[in-house]
């Protein structure tokens, strides 16, 4: 039965106590006693303090249980408030684990259901003080009870407290259970009050100090301990307790037991035996069923990590080492530890503590009292996909490599597939490489990958020699093979089983899956054409696997956003290799990895996070056709003529959301209420933009242009429907939705109940209407506010009161708001369904929202180019290109484009002329630091912004489209693949003379400097030798040899320039002009340069005397080697080849064996044709 309440506030605790004991009956007394023993029988469980007396005796009570006059036996003084009794604590009795379960209430009633007593747990993130409560009805004015019943489920009851003795108050029963989240609550102002009034001040006791780990067997101390000695207390208490219970932790081993540091050790997984399964409670229960599938994910054991790492506050509760965060700063915690290379596992709560106990309601079977939390997510660098976890805009790709190779010295194959899952794009490449891994390399060089996912022990030494050389800071994902990283079939079964495809059907109202000729026929077209290439397919598998284990594969396979990949582009870009990307400052500098001083730093002036995906895309792989780098250089001057055109595009695209990475999210479900406002919201703003950029469409001719704006869905009606769908708050409008409608109408009805209710409290009780009330405080809705004055029925149960009102629930306010609480519960879930239905109706356009987006970005691409172009500085031009003829080059006054900015105006253009009616060969000479490196890679940066279509820094550019850019420049090692610098050369000019084409532009810096002067010397003669007669490609060759001038000086197919300077030699300084001139550079200078670098003068001096004498012998030796014979070696090379022409002998030299242009029969001979030409032009020059 309801409890009896006060009918007034106005009486304290002091004045009342005779007038309640007038009025308790024996019956009453014996209720006491009742109630007495229950709470006695809950504290001894607890392992709290009980009182002295025995339970049997009449004599023995607890406050607000009626008083007792004291006898001997109690320990308590003569002048005590003759409520309170004293209160001694347990000997040695351990704490026991009552609240393990954390989200279960703890009142304690007595046989009439009246609560005297309750244990109140306070929550707290980051480890705060958590207390006991021991309360009683009559103790302060204002008494909330918050555990009538299931109302208010997220909020405990607070009862009144007891009167406590004079020499033990609430204050000082200060439990200090830190990590066991309890503390004893502190008694309200107003009693502590009362209590201090008391004739003996009480004594403080604060002995109760446990480990969150050892709470259990933790007793009362007699003496007082400090802070410091509280903690070296838990501590020990923790070590002793745990060294038992997880001492499976010591050894850790994988599930399939296999210890750390054995072969076969899979650190994903921890074994847990089934003896500590059987001491778990439910939420270390729930927890460790989820670490122990992630071991090497950060949850629980790496709580040492964030406190080493990030100085987080180390606390020990719940049998487990914690730190803790704030929740809403996650995303900046998560992205710190991801940073350092960690993965994150994110557990949310499912349901809420009322959703919890409707679920058990409705259960049929005998389930956990545990709120439901589930894994969903785990976070790792290569796989981010929330915008507050990305640190820029460009792509983060998650890499999957599958080997085929017999041995280290045999061509490797590799099947690969990369996903940047930020926006759901996959990828997927086949290919053979050579020895060198060129192709491979290019392929790392383009993406950088921040995650590799690979096959154990199918990776061969040079492929992850290439990986640890280009990515230092990769994060590795060996899988075991088949069972993880699938083969072809496998793969193929998964995805179908997945059904990330398929499109289920109707059939009589049933709903039926499709086919397997169905699923296999609802592939993405790529997808369709990776299954006839077993090696693509395998290692879509092995990332499939990965993602699943990240709970991602669904969000981003069903997409179906799936292209074919390929890392060279034989036929339709130039190509840059690995190398040549690294050697020519591409996308990172060779002084410190970043972008400072890169070509893509120069060019990238986009101004939307997709656009700037795009252009890099384009910077990978510019283009080899004439026809298009002429439309899209026809763009770029129409967009130069239009500034209204720039400008308006500004105005709208600036600031612009990343709609490519948010329809992902929309797509997956997890996008935001606030992002999906703000998509709609930008593609509206995108619609508005292309209706006003039209007006510019009329004044141009650029077809690239046109197209482009030909191609813009038309999302308005789309969008329409969003906007009279929902609020926005999205929240739907009447008649779109008919189950929130249903919901909504349930709810109105309730409140209607509950306002009709209020006016019939106040006409049957004759209450005034203007004092009579509903209050809400919290959670405890609909209490209704009475003044002191009015007298209310027994059953209301008061909640809390002031001085001039109570408030109060009855049964019928319960009942009601019992019903409001569920109605709302499930409005809840019914918005978070209509949020997935609402997502899934702007998915199922996916396509076209994404076509909108793929056309802002390439029109960000194009101004991104104009605005390069038009920013270079006097001279810059518009290439020209011819198809037909030869391979030539001209540039007339051509700058580096990445110099500073301000120092561009001192820097020395020059003029370079290949091919046609000039040597397709330069052999250059200059002294050292005159400028050759840079004039080489000018000439290369500037055909790469050539055919990407972009203007060039020089005042005329006339050129053939180039089909590959290789380059040789710089002096480096391999230590890691066992490589000195010399093999390093040879391995790149091998890779040239395999594979370089007529229409190939080739650059090398110094060959030969690795290895003696005579091998290097012969070396470079020889390479250049067949780079002039036998490729025919243009190139640009520097050398510090002076003799190789000499073998060189009459042949046609070479011309010889050097970088200029003036010499001092009184003073002895040289002066660098930085001009290409013909001719040969007389010395290299290299003292000069000594002196610069500070090498002391008497080491100079003592070497241009050695270096005088060298020089004196070797022209001696060259004149007495001329006169055995004026004909250079290279000659009697070329008349060899002749005669075996001349004789049809078959020859196979290698030179070019794998070049594009001498793969058929046809390609052969013609290539024989021009290498003999090139021989008759030079005979005849002789």
């Amino acid at each position: 039965m309801p409890p009896l309440k006060r009918e007034t506030g106005a009486q304290s605790h002091s004045n009342n106590a005779s007038s309640n004991n007038a009025q308790e009956s024996k019956k009453g007394r014996n209720d006491t006693s009742k109630g007495q023993k229950s709470i006695l029988s809950f504290l001894t469980k607890a392992g709290l303090p009980t009182p002295s007396k025995d339970l049997n005796s009449e004599d023995s009570s607890l406050a607000s249980l009626g008083p007792k006059t004291p006898t001997k036996d109690t320990t308590v003084k003569e002048d005590y408030n003759e409520r309170d009794k004293f209160i001694t604590p347990p000997k040695e009795s351990a704490v026991k684990d009552v609240f393990a379960e954390h989200d279960k209430s703890l009142p304690v009633e007595d046989e009439e259901g009246e609560e005297t007593m309750i244990f109140r747990r306070r929550s707290s993130r980051l480890g705060g003080k958590r207390k006991i409560l021991i309360e009683s009805e009559d103790e302060e004015k204002t008494d909330a009870n918050k555990d009538d019943f299931a109302e208010t489920p997220k909020k405990l009851p607070l009862q009144k407290k007891p009167r406590i003795s004079s020499r033990i108050t609430p204050r000082e029963l200060d439990y200090d259970l830190e990590e066991n989240n309890l503390e004893l609550e502190e008694s309200n102002e107003k009693s502590t009050k009362n209590v201090s009034q008391n004739k003996n001040p009480p004594s403080k006791l604060k002995a109760f100090a446990s480990s969150s780990t050892s709470n259990r067997g933790s007793s009362f101390s007699s003496s007082i301990l400090t802070q410091s000695e509280k903690k070296k207390q838990r501590a020990a208490d923790f070590k002793v307790k745990n060294e038992e219970r997880y001492s499976w932790l010591l050894k850790v081993k994988d599930n399939e037991g296999n210890s750390e540091g054995s072969p076969n050790y899979d650190p994903r997984t921890l074994y847990i035996p089934p003896s500590a399964w059987s001491k778990f409670t439910p939420f270390e229960k729930q927890f460790w069923e989820i670490k122990s599938a992630h071991w090497d994910t950060l949850y629980e054991r790496d709580a040492d990590i964030g406190h080493t790492e990030f100085d987080l506050k180390l606390t020990d509760r719940v049998n487990m080492r914690m730190v803790g965060v704030p929740e809403m700063s996650f995303d900046h915690w998560a992205a710190q530890f991801i940073a350092k290379g960690y993965k994150v596992a994110k557990v949310d709560q499912m349901e809420t503590a009322l959703g919890k106990e409707m679920r058990e309601k409705a259960a049929k079977s005998k389930e956990e009292k545990v709120i439901r939390r589930e894994l969903t997510s785990i976070l790792t660098a290569g796989t981010l996909v929330e915008d507050g976890l990305l640190t820029n805009d460009m792509g983060t790709y998650c890499l999957s490599i599958k080997e085929e190779i017999t041995s280290e010295t045999e061509l490797p194959e590799f099947g690969v597939c990369f996903v940047d899952t930020a926006t759901g794009e996959f990828n997927l490449a086949s290919f053979k490489d050579d020895i060198s891994r060129t192709k491979f390399e290019t392929l790392i060089m383009q993406l950088k990958p921040r995650e590799i996912v690979f096959e154990k022990g199918k990776l061969s030494q040079r492929s992850h020699r290439t990986l640890k050389n280009s990515i230092p800071n990769l994060i590795w994902n060996g899988l075991a093979p088949d069972n993880e990283f699938w083969n072809a079939e496998t793969t193929l079964y998964e995805i179908r089983i997945a059904g990330y495809f398929s499109n289920k059907h109707k059939i009589n109202d049933e709903e039926v899956n499709e086919t397997y000729e169905e699923s296999m026929e609802s592939h993405p077209l790529a997808l369709k054409e990776a299954r006839e290439k077993p090696l693509m397919m395998s290692a879509l598998g092995g990332l499939l696997w990965y993602l699943r284990s990240l709970k991602l594969d669904s969000d981003l396979v069903s997409l179906g956003n799936f292209h074919i990949y390929d890392p060279i582009r034989h036929t339709t870009s130039l190509i840059l290799d690995g190398q040549t990307l690294l050697n020519l400052e591409v996308f990172e500098n060779n002084f410190d990895g970043s972008e400072e001083g890169t070509l893509f730093k120069l060019l990238n002036r986009c101004i939307t996070p997709f656009g700037k995906r795009t252009f890099k895309r384009w910077l990978c792989h510019p283009l080899r056709n004439a026809k298009a780098i002429n439309e899209r250089l026809d763009a770029v001057q129409e967009l130069g003529a239009a500034p209204g055109f720039q400008d308006e595009f500004h105005q709208y695209f600036m600031q612009f959301p990343d709609l490519e990475r948010l329809i992902s999210r929309i797509h997956a479900g997890t996008c935001s209420v606030k992002n999906f406002l703000i998509v709609l919201a930008a593609f509206r703003k995108l619609m508005t933009a292309f209706e006003d950029l039209n007006k510019y469409i009329k004044d141009f001719k650029s077809q690239k242009l046109l197209q482009l704006f030909e191609i813009v869905p038309d999302l308005n009606s789309k969008l329409d429907y969003f906007n009279r769908a929902f609020d926005c708050n999205l929240i739907p409008y009447p008649g779109i939705e008919n189950d929130y409608d249903r919901i909504n109408e349930t709810i109105r009805k309730i409140i209607q109940q509950l306002d009709n209710y209020l006016v019939e409290v106040k006409a049957r009780y004759r209450y005034s209407p203007s004092k009579v009330t509903y209050k809400h405080i919290g959670k405890e809705i609909y209490q209704l506010e009475i003044p002191h004055i009015y007298r209310v029925p027994d059953d209301w149960k008061k909640l809390s009161s002031t001085k001039i009102v109570n408030r109060y629930w009855n049964p019928t306010l319960q009942k009601l708001i019992r019903e409001l609480q569920e109605a709302q519960e499930t409005q809840t879930g019914i918005l978070k369904s209509l949020r997935g239905r609402f997502y899934e109706k702007f998915d199922a356009h996916y396509q076209e929202w994404l076509a909108a987006v793929k056309v802002v970005s390439e029109i960000d691409c194009l101004l991104s180019l104009t605005k390069s172009s038009f920013a270079l500085g006097e001279p810059y031009c518009r290439p020209e290109f011819v198809e037909e003829g030869p391979s030539f080059l001209k540039f007339e006054d051509l700058r580096h484009p990445c110099v500073v900015s301000g120092v561009a105006t001192d820097f020395i253009p020059n003029d370079t002329s290949l091919g046609d009616c000039e040597p397709n060969v330069i052999l250059l000479t200059g002294p050292n630091m005159g400028g050759k490196s840079t004039l080489l890679r000018q000439n290369c940066v500037a055909i790469i912004m050539a055919q990407l279509g972009c203007y060039v820094p020089a005042r005329r550019c006339v050129l053939t489209p180039f089909d590959r850019i290789y380059t040789r420049i710089g002096a480096n090692d391999n230590i890691m693949a066992g490589q000195s610098t010399f093999m390093v050369e040879l391995t790149e000019t091998s890779k040239i003379l395999h594979e370089a084409t007529p229409r190939s532009m080739v650059i090398l810096d110094e060959l030969g400097r690795g290895t003696s002067t005579f091998d290097g010397y012969a070396i470079a003669y020889s390479v250049l030798h067949y780079l002039a007669t036998h490729i025919g490609c243009l190139a640009l060759f520097s050398t510090h040899y002076g003799t190789l001038t000499r073998e060189f000086a009459k042949n046609p197919n070479i011309a010889l320039k050097h970088m200029s300077c003036q010499v001092d030699q009184d003073r002895k300084e040289v002066t660098f002009l930085y001009k290409l001139v013909s001719g040969v550079c007389p010395k290299s200078y290299g003292m000069n340069v000594a002196s610069m670098a500070g090498v002391p003068r008497v080491v100079v001096d003592r070497a241009e005397e050695v270096a005088a004498k060298f020089e004196q012998s070797s022209r001696l030796n060259d004149t007495l080697t001329t006169k055995e014979s004026d004909l250079p070696a290279t000659l009697y090379s070329d008349f060899a080849h002749l005669f075996r022409a001349a004789t049809s002998v078959a020859s196979s030299n290698g030179v070019g064996d794998r070049a594009l242009d001498n793969q058929t029969e046809i390609d052969k001979k013609q290539r024989q044709a021009r290498v003999l030409s090139a021989i008759i032009r030079r005979i005849k020059n002789l």
